[in-house]
């Protein structure tokens, strides 16, 4: 097989064998000093809110509940915390993708009630600029760089780039980066794409003249630029191939020097 992706592990194989993954390449080769500040704060609102809860209690069942505290368990929920809301996000992210994929290309659907929100954003804004798809959900590799990933949508619109393709990164987190950029160039600049129906079919990528990232939320849905032109997708595909470099880096324990 030339190019296939494990939906449930999210992993890629190019010609049978294991291939990172433009975003984990990112994210290994990309500081993210917030990320830490946000799983501390993740760690301390769940350690707040059970301190919290004894407040309800009787004195003397509070300090029943207190005595009887598994402090390896208590330890092992507030660890897990920031991993549990990452988690929780991931699904409804994925439930998103997936409904967008189908509302672009104009099927209808069943949207579950927590969701709508983010779908009625998301149809607006398909109607407002016009958006007609192009391909959507196609994962792409490159032999030269050895890397696969999997890009959201190439579209075309009146309203952006002259009409002619462009991609779309479907973001539904809390904010938009822009070093989305580097994912979006590196989908754009990668050497062939394949359906998940043929994975042995290596079909051309569009020659897309720029990049948007769209932020699907529950109080709308909004674009953001990234790459305005192709000559950006390419500076964003070199700061790209920099991120490669730094997570490709040599790792594990230094050997000590001995003399001769």
């Amino acid at each position: 097989m030339s190019l296939t992706f494990n939906e449930s592990s999210h992993r890629y194989r190019l010609d049978g064998k294991p291939v990172r993954s433009v975003t984990g390449l990112i994210g290994a080769g990309v500081p993210k000093p917030g990320l830490m500040y946000w799983s501390a704060n993740q760690a301390a609102e769940a350690a707040a809110d059970w301190a919290a809860s004894f407040k309800e209690l009787p004195p003397s069942e509070a300090a029943w509940n207190l005595a009887s505290i598994d402090r390896d368990a208590l330890y092992e929920t507030w660890r897990k915390a920031p991993w549990k809301k990452r988690d929780e996000a991931a699904v409804r992210g994925t439930a998103v993708h997936a409904l967008a994929e189908r509302v672009v290309h104009g099927e209808d659907v069943d949207v579950p009630d927590d969701l709508v929100p983010y779908v009625e954003g998301y149809v607006k804004f398909l109607d407002e600029w016009e958006i007609e798809p192009v391909s959507t959900e196609r994962s792409v590799a490159s032999r030269e760089h050895n890397f696969s990933g999997r890009y959201d949508l190439i579209a075309r619109s009146p309203l952006l780039f002259d009409g002619e393709p462009f991609s779309a990164d479907i973001k539904t987190s809390n904010k938009v980066y822009a070093d989305t950029a580097m994912q979006v160039a590196a989908y754009s600049r990668a050497e062939f794409q394949v359906t998940d129906d043929d994975p042995d079919a290596e079909l051309p990528i569009p020659d897309v003249a720029g990049a948007i990232v769209v932020h699907v939320t529950s109080e709308g849905t909004t674009p953001y630029w990234l790459c305005r032109n192709r000559e950006e997708i390419d500076a964003a595909f070199s700061l790209f191939l920099s991120a490669y470099a730094v997570a490709k880096r040599p790792s594990g324990d230094l050997k000590e020097v001995q003399r001769d």
